[in-house]
Formats: C-alpha cells, sequence, structure tokens
C-alpha cells in the first residue's frame, strides 16, 4: 500500500506526536480521577504507536532503497 505524502505526513504526526501525548494525558488523568484502567490503556496505546512507529520505518528505508536503484 503506497500512501501519498500528506497521508504518509498525517499518519507520522499521529504515531510520532498524539499518540505518546494521548497516553500522557490519560495517564494524568486516570491517576488524579481514579480510573482502574488507565495503566492498561497506556501501555495498549505505548504498544500500538511503538509497532505502528517500528512499521513505518521499515516501510520508509525500504521506499528510499526503491528510489536510490
Amino acid at each position: 500500500m503506497k500512501l501519498s505524502n500528506k497521508q504518509y505526513d498525517m499518519a507520522k504526526w499521529i504515531i510520532a506526536i498524539v499518540m505518546p501525548a494521548l497516553g500522557v494525558l490519560i495517564g494524568a488523568l486516570g491517576k488524579v480521577y481514579g480510573w482502574s484502567w488507565t495503566d492498561s490503556a497506556v501501555t495498549t496505546i505505548s504498544a500500538v504507536a511503538a509497532f505502528l512507529g517500528t512499521v513505518f520505518m521499515i516501510s520508509s528505508s525500504q521506499y528510499k532503497k526503491e528510489s536510490d536503484q
């Protein structure tokens, strides 16, 4: 699946900025309000962000190799 530059930039922004910020927000608010599911939510968000970041880096590396040829 090939993404346009705009789609790639948006996905990269979500993975690198929004998801970690959301994890911090949920972690902080969860402690303040006593949400019982805070740790699970933060762990899930962090795991998904790490997975997607890895997939994007691999994809980006492969794209660069193809365009260099």
